[in-house]
């Protein structure tokens, strides 16, 4: 089966490809799991059990790069730092990916934005994460692997990033043709509640859509129902969509692909960076 040029590993579809292909020496899987509050939750899970053959990337440690001033919570990564760490576990150009989290989607989500990114485009979320593959009662091993490094050769899509001097750009002179997307739950993005960062609000000008109505059960809603979400965007606009700090992002990166929205960036550094600049305004 050929799975390129598909967005989703559709979990509830490809399961049975996937436990086939377990041995399979083009496939690496890769473990996103994260906890937000117990950010090394993750790492301790996967040591006790994962899917076979799975290598762990740790969503501060392996998809991020150091917090600093500017850049927001969860920085992009160096990308050289990066590359070689998918050459050590063995991934290449050539290679099919498949990253899953425990189900929520967002964090493999990452992962599968920051391949992409690198012009590998051979790499697919699994949707249901661990939580399916459990419940399918499929196998787990607390066997680590090791992989003989490969040679993973980049090809930037700039077009898929967002600076903030390009948001800052939008924000100032609002072009029709531009919409900012928030993609976080309601109440942060009103500045009734914001348990993370240090100022409430959004970015002015951007319409709140929430990354986690894109999903059900940690499966992506279909492209009818993605297209219905953004029935009041223009498919023609260019799109740039953040949330906290670039990761619950992406879910609504994905599921704008799904309903057919050809420009469509990410604002890695989102809310965090933006509210790191003092002059920037928030709504």
């Amino acid at each position: 089966m050929n799975l390129r040029g598909e967005i989703i590993l559709n979990f509830g579809k490809e399961k049975e490809w996937l436990l086939k292909n377990l041995n399979n020496s083009d496939v690496r899987i890769i473990d996103c799991r994260f906890s937000l509050a117990e950010p090394d939750k993750g790492s301790l899970d996967y040591q006790i059990n994962h899917l076979p053959g799975a290598v762990y990337f740790h969503l501060e440690k392996d998809l991020s790069s150091p917090v600093t001033h500017h850049g927001g919570r969860h920085p992009i990564p160096e990308i050289s730092e990066f590359v070689d760490k998918l050459e050590k576990a063995g991934i290449n150009q050539n290679t099919i990916v498949v990253a899953y989290d425990d189900g929520e989607g967002a964090f493999a989500a990452r992962f599968w934005w920051m391949l992409q990114y690198l012009g590998h485009e051979n790499v697919y979320v699994l949707e249901g994460g661990f939580k399916g593959w459990l419940e399918a009662n499929y196998p787990l091993t607390a066997e680590v692997p090791s992989f003989a490094k490969a040679n993973f050769i980049s090809s930037i899509k700039s077009e898929w990033l967002a600076s903030m001097e390009e948001v800052k750009t939008v924000v100032q002179n609002r072009p029709d043709n531009i919409i900012l997307i928030d993609s976080r739950e309601e109440k942060r993005y009103l500045g009734i509640e914001e348990p993370i960062d240090k100022k409430a609000g959004h970015i002015p000008g951007a319409v709140n859509k929430p990354w986690f109505e894109g999903l059900k059960s940690g499966f992506y809603k279909s492209e009818v129902e993605q297209k219905q979400r953004f029935l009041d965007i223009d498919p023609n606009n260019e799109i740039i969509v953040y949330c906290g700090s670039g990761v619950t992002a992406v879910p609504n990166f994905i599921a704008l692909k799904k309903a057919g929205f050809p420009r469509v960036k990410l604002y890695l550094g989102s809310f965090s960076d933006w509210i790191s600049y003092e002059e920037n305004e928030i709504d």
